[in-house]
Parts: structure tokens; sequence; C-alpha cells
């Protein structure tokens, strides 16, 4: 067990090479304060500071809030092992069978994920522990850390000790200048993980930030080497981008980049074809409006955004307009297999699935009831209705037709006609039914 040491000890240590040393801004001169601060993240850093421990706020925290932003997530990194981190915080647990950190468990479900700095290794822990190497070799300093990392805006760090930003990397000066650059070789970095251009890709879209040309260069040279990944990880990391309500200008760095067109190789003769540029301008406008009601706080279901960026699709494919129908019918079988095509080799839930060709599905009964300005109640009762109708409305604002609304629908529902009619009958009979009442009492 290593003998305990003070933070301002550590800190020392960290600088005592001044060519290795990173840059060091004080508190007057970056705008993070701590009222900004999770309070649960606080007394994580607060307690392993006091038991001699670093404690840095790391990565996409440190970047959001210098850039006034609120962070999803409070992530910590520290010197101490997930065993000393599990024996400091009684409601914690460790995670994570091929790179171990904890989980700190805090009232109402929140979680802090702390993290031991580590080296930059091959292995991970099961496989350094398979060639019987210790903690030592996994985990190393904060400077190790930080280079480990993917962007040099994620690679900054905030000490709980002085209130201070280290900066190994670089990364307060790309955030002055708005530029995301990549920690080291572009190419080296991509082709090691091409997630990273994901990533890359992500955090342009979400900041507004331009990319570097060396690491834009390599992103575009590399996008083919994103098939060599998993399917379910880059599954997940595309459907995160696509709900986050900046699906639009990530839209227009995917498809520039070419990442887009390897992802989805089935939709890519279709951005390749002669419709090409209608439909990229097709597929901003819809998701343009889609962000804009996520940034408004609408809730959608996964299979709403995987509909919003099908439908622009869609609507160039010959097999979609032959199933518009002549009376209220919703297509659902055929319109799931167009689907499935469409988003090979990606797999989703069940419910999801058969949510999505609901949805898709349902954009011909609401044309048919728009069109004859009638709506039927099987159409407008659906629980789909409220999403559908908005995925409608996205299609229809950005071919620049006219939307439906709720109001609407009810107010030109099928009860006008033949309800209508049956209304005036039953009021008919009791009004002939009681003129008989009266006249047989004055006959009395």
């Amino acid at each position: 067990m290593k003998p305990p040491r003070t933070p301002e000890d550590g800190q020392l240590c960290l600088f005592k090479d001044m060519d290795l040393s990173p840059k060091h801004i004080q508190r007057p001169n970056h705008c993070i304060s701590r009222k900004n601060i999770d309070r649960e993240a606080l007394k994580v850093l607060y307690r392993l500071k006091d038991h001699g421990h670093l404690a840095y706020l790391v990565g996409g925290s440190v970047r959001d809030l210098l850039l006034g932003k609120t962070p999803k997530d409070f992530d910590i990194g520290t010197d101490a092992t997930p065993e000393e981190i599990r024996r400091l915080f009684r409601y914690s647990r460790i995670i994570g069978k091929r790179f171990r950190l904890v989980h700190v468990y805090f009232r109402g479900g929140k979680v802090i994920e702390v993290s031991t700095f580590r080296k930059q290794i091959e292995l991970d822990d099961r496989e350094a522990a398979r060639e019987g190497l210790g903690a030592e070799s996994i985990f190393g300093s904060p400077r190790e850390d930080a280079f480990r990392r993917d962007l040099t805006i994620n690679g900054l760090f905030y000490n709980i000790a002085d209130f201070g930003i280290i900066d190994y990397v670089g990364g307060m000066e790309d955030l002055k200048r708005g530029v995301i650059r990549t920690i080291g070789d572009p190419e080296r970095r991509f082709i090691r993980d091409p997630v990273r251009m994901l990533r890359t890709v992500r955090h342009a879209a979400r900041t507004g930030f331009s990319i570097d040309e060396d690491t834009w260069k390599a992103v575009r040279r590399h996008a083919s080497k994103i098939k060599l990944c998993a399917i379910p990880r880059v599954r997940d990391e595309w459907l995160k981008d696509l709900k986050s309500g900046v699906s639009a200008p990530w839209s227009r760095y995917m498809i520039e980049s070419g990442l887009f067109q390897e992802m989805f190789p089935a939709l890519k003769q279709h951005l390749n074809g002669e419709d090409g540029q209608a439909l990229k301008e097709l597929l901003f406008k819809v998701l343009t409006r889609m962000d804009l009601l996520v940034r408004e706080g609408r809730k959608f279901s996964d299979a709403f955004f995987l509909c919003a960026l099908a439908s622009p699709f869609l609507h160039f494919m010959p097999e979609w307009h032959a199933l518009r129908p002549q009376k209220v019918r919703w297509p659902t079988y055929e319109v799931r297999t167009i689907l499935d095509g469409m988003f090979f080799p990606y797999d989703f839930k069940r419910a999801d699935r058969d949510l999505m060709a609901q949805l898709i599905s349902s954009h011909w009964p609401l044309e048919f009831c728009a069109g004859r300005k009638r709506w039927q109640k099987r159409v407008y009762s659906k629980a789909t209705f409220p999403e559908a109708m908005e995925l409608y409305n996205c299609l229809q604002q950005a071919l620049g037709r006219q939307e439906i609304h709720l109001e609407e629908t009810r107010r030109l529902s099928g009860r006008s006609g033949r309800a209508r009619r049956r209304k005036g009958r039953k009021k008919q009979h009791m009004a002939r039914r009681n003129a008989k009442s009266d006249s047989g009492d004055r006959t009395k």
C-alpha cells in the first residue's frame, strides 16, 4: 500500500520536470466556478482530495463549463486505484471488465463516474492480467491520461485543490480558436480506433467549431475504416448524434466526410444519384425541423428519430410511392421491409422496428385524410398519432407544403357526416315521442 500524500505533494511531482509540465491556468483566468459543478461531484472530489489523492474534473464536463454550458455528466479522474476508491465510498461499485472504473451512487439515482488515470497501453485490464502485468503497467499519471484522450478540447483537467485548469495538450488554445483537433497524429489515432472520427464530427457539430485541416483530411482518408468497428458500437454512436438536437450540422459533416455513405451502404446510391443534391437539401431541412423540436424540450421515441432520417430518402424511392393507397390503410409490412433494407446492417429492438413501421406507414392515412379534409376516428385515435403527425409535418414543411394540426383533425372529424345525421335522426325521434306523450295527456 502506497504511503499517504497530500495533493500539494502530488502536484509538485507533476511540475518538477519543466519540459513535461502542463499549462496551469489559475482561477482568475478561467470561468469555471464551483457553484456550476454538481454538488455530488464536489463531494467526491473533496473526499478524494482529503484522503491524499489527486482529484480532477475531467473530459467533456470541463469543456462544457468553459463554453458556458451545463454538462450532462461530471466525470472525475484520480490517481487512486479502483479498489482505493471503492473503500472511500460506501455506496459505490467497481464496474467494467475491460476497463475498470467506479460508480459512486447518491440519492435520486445520481451516479458519479470515477476513473483512475491510465497509461497509453494497448491491452485492457483483462488482457493485462493474463499477461501478468500489474496495476503499475495499466494506471499512470495525469499527463499520460491526458494524451490518451481523443481531442484536445476533451483533454483538460479542473483541479479541486487550487481551482485551476491543467492543460497538457493545448486544449485551452483550441477552445479560444474554436478548433477541433486530435491529440497526436490523427492518422494513427483514427487507424487505432475509427470511432474517434465520429466523435470528431460530433463535437464539431455540437460546438460549431471548425475541424483542424490535418484532422479533417485524415477523417476523409480513413472514412471507410469505420466498417471495421463493431456494428452495435457504431449504431449507438450515430443514434446518440441523431438525438442530440444538432443532427442537421452533424449530417452535413458526415456526408461531406464520406462517413455517412460508409455507415449506410444502402443509402449511398441515393446520395450519389441524379437526385442526390435535392435529397441532401431535403434531409437537412427535415433534420433542422427535428432539431428545433428537440431544443424546445419535446420528447420522442428512438423510432421517431430513425424515421426522420429515413423519410427524405423514402420520398425519392419509387417503391415508397407505389404504396399510396386508395383508402385509409397502413402498409406496415411493406414499410418494415423497406426500412430493414435502408438501415442494414444495423439491428434495433423489435418494439422500435414495429413503431418505425407504424410511424412511417401512417404517412399515407394522414395524407389521405388531409387531402379530403375529413378525418376518420381510427386515424387520429391511434396512440402513435402525435408522433406520426410531427413526422408528417417535418416532411411537409421541408417540401413547402401545408402542415396539419391536431385541432383541425378534431374539427374535420368524421362526425360531421354520418354521425351528425345519426344524431339528428335521434333528436327527431325524441321530438315525435314527446309530441305523442303530450297529445295523450290532453285526451285524458
